[in-house]
């Protein structure tokens, strides 16, 4: 018998899927894989183990999802105004920074998308950059951010475009800057990159929601706060926030 409280959500990335099973607004189950080259069947690991009543599917992949399981899909922006309005109601802006592109959305009073936009026609910005760049210097992305962390530098990028900057970044090399300065260049980079997008839709917010998996880097999340001059909330898992969103989709309709 399939449970009539149970609702589902999955987050279908460009460099993760995770899932998350909701009871009574709670989340009660979290798993996530890497998307590898054939989502789909991560997407049946996932789904084979669990029963729900109502599926939603979000991210880069929810077509992939609605097209095999029959679901309803949600854009990203709408799952993470879900989440933000059931969990975070006194909030009003969004910033994700995720794999592929960064989002800046800010809702009205009611919880609804007010104004939102996004950064997703190059990589510069987004956590592939901060894993293109961490490749360069041979760290892993956690052991990149940490590097940065404690640095204070005037170092900077100047490219944009994550092809140059890749360039940029093997020429600080040769030239002698060392690997945490470089780091933290990078990491300046793209926080600006975020305060940039942030000012063009929520400006007068003081306090920001700080979703996706580039929120879990220390590195970013200190000068996003230093840039914006903006309490920045980093919630538990904020990879998990677009699955939670669309389960809380799921439960509502």
């Amino acid at each position: 018998m399939i449970p009539m409280n149970l609702f589902a959500g999955i987050d279908v990335g460009s460099r993760t899927i995770e899932f998350v099973l909701l009871e009574k607004g709670q989340v009660l189950v979290k798993e996530k894989l890497e998307t590898s080259v054939n989502p789909l069947e991560q997407i049946k690991k996932i789904l084979a183990y669990h029963q729900f009543s109502k599926l939603v599917a979000t991210g880069y992949g929810r077509q992939l999802v609605q097209k095999n399981y029959n679901c309803d899909a949600v854009t990203e922006i709408k799952a993470y105004a879900k989440a933000l309005a059931h969990f975070h109601p006194c909030v009003r802006a969004i910033l994700d920074i995720g794999g592929q592109d960064t989002k800046a959305i800010l809702l009205d009073d009611l919880g609804q998308i007010k104004k939102f936009e996004m950064n997703d026609k190059c990589a510069a910005g987004t956590g592939k950059f901060l894993e293109i760049m961490a490749m360069t210097l041979g760290f892993s992305v956690e052991k990149f951010g940490a590097l940065a962390l404690e640095v204070s530098d005037e170092l900077t990028i100047n490219n944009t475009c994550t092809v140059f900057a890749e360039s940029e970044v093997i020429s600080l090399v040769t030239q002698g800057y060392s690997e945490d300065k470089i780091a933290h260049a990078v990491h300046k980079s793209v926080a600006q990159k975020a305060v940039s997008l942030l000012g063009r839709v929520c400006s007068q917010e003081e306090k920001i929601f700080f979703a996706g998996g580039v929120a879990q880097n220390p590195t970013i999340v200190k000068l996003i706060k230093q840039f914006s001059q903006k309490k920045i909330t980093v919630p538990e898992d904020p990879q998990f926030m677009g699955a939670i969103g669309a389960a809380l989709i799921a439960m509502k309709e």
